[in-house]
């Protein structure tokens, strides 16, 4: 199922209800969905060398919201971050804010958003840094959320964390000892703390009835790479994957989802233009960047996080610079060279 071809199914109906709601970059988004790889877009002109043959290769819009686009730009990341991966336990950390917030966030997402990525990870430092604790310095790599597996809004922020850091009053690299990294209920309180001392700071209103014990969650997690995997599955290309639209029938949409807790499949189904605005709640503001590094594996600590892995025998692979899928003729399968760009008469945004 297309989700482009959706916007185009459901167009009066969803401009019906939520025209009026539509911010600039839900606008952009929708546009650069409904032009991806197609004329409006932009084309290549490619040609084969082995067999003369000539065509047009329409462009993808590369819209971050874009399920069609950014394969190249997650595997670049995934790839970034397996790179930095260290032979010890890691564990996820997931900051969630509570639903009360969840208006707040809406309406000021850049503050709120900032907020989170914020508060999450100088709580994680700090527990890290604390003596009684590790008394380290703690490596982080945050990944911003907005929604459920059902797609609802669900602001939430996880944090991958290997299980170690650095010593930095002896230099030296310190492993945490046991399956445990820090107790959920005491980041919870010092997390919705801070949240709370920002929303002050920032002079936006907290609304009444917040709840007096806010949600964290701590677990192991393995080697981190299958952490790192799932994050990046929403990294670049949207919030749903077009294969998990199943169904377009009698004005309603369903697509399937994976139950955290079970693992099992389900499925939901709603209207057509609820479906498409569900969608359109997770575009992230202008420029926003939705992954984040911390510690030494931020980019700017690239040799401190090269000492760590010579302490801890890491083999250091080099660099494959991995090329972006060529074109092959339709005819004979050989790779075909661009000869020619023409320029959609808009940029996406």
């Amino acid at each position: 199922m297309d989700l482009a071809s959706l916007f185009d199914y459901y167009h009066d109906p969803f401009m019906a209800r939520y025209a009026d709601q539509l911010s600039p970059v839900q606008w952009q988004a929708v546009n650069a969905i409904e032009r991806c790889r197609t004329p409006a877009s932009g084309e290549l002109q490619v040609h084969c060398t082995a067999c003369d043959q000539q065509e047009s290769q329409p462009l993808s819009c590369g819209h971050r919201s874009c399920p069609k686009c950014q394969n190249h730009e997650t595997t670049q990341w995934l790839d970034r971050q397996r790179a930095k991966l260290l032979p010890v336990d890691y564990f996820m950390v997931t900051f969630t804010l509570p639903v009360e917030l969840r208006p707040l966030a809406w309406s000021h997402q850049n503050e709120i958003y900032t907020m989170l990525f914020a508060c999450a990870a100088s709580t994680l430092k700090d527990f890290g840094l604390n003596p009684k604790k590790l008394g380290v310095d703690l490596g982080m790599t945050a990944i911003l959320h907005t929604h459920t597996r059902q797609l609802d809004y669900h602001p939430h922020v996880h944090i991958v964390v290997p299980g170690g850091g650095i010593d930095t009053r002896r230099r030296q690299w310190k492993k945490m000892k046991g399956k445990f990294l820090f107790n959920e209920f005491a980041l919870a309180k010092v997390f919705r703390a801070r949240i709370l001392d920002a929303l002050n700071a920032a002079k936006l209103p907290i609304p009444a009835g917040m709840p007096s014990k806010w949600v964290v969650d701590c677990k192991q997690v393995g080697s981190g790479k299958p952490a790192l995997e799932y994050l990046s599955r929403y990294l670049y290309r949207g919030v749903i994957s077009e294969k998990n639209i199943i169904a377009n029938q009698d004005g309603n949409v369903t697509f399937r989802y994976t139950e955290g807790r079970t693992g099992q499949t389900k499925i939901r189904t709603l209207k057509g233009e609820d479906f498409l605005w569900l969608v359109l709640l997770h575009v992230l503001p202008k420029g926003f960047r939705r992954a984040r590094d911390y510690g030494f594996l931020h980019g700017n600590a690239k040799k401190r996080l090269l000492v760590v892995q010579l302490v801890l025998q890491v083999v250091i692979q080099p660099k494959i610079c991995k090329p972006r899928p060529i074109f092959k003729c339709r005819k004979c399968q050989s790779p075909m060279c661009i000869i020619a760009v023409i320029r959609p008469s808009r940029q996406s945004g």
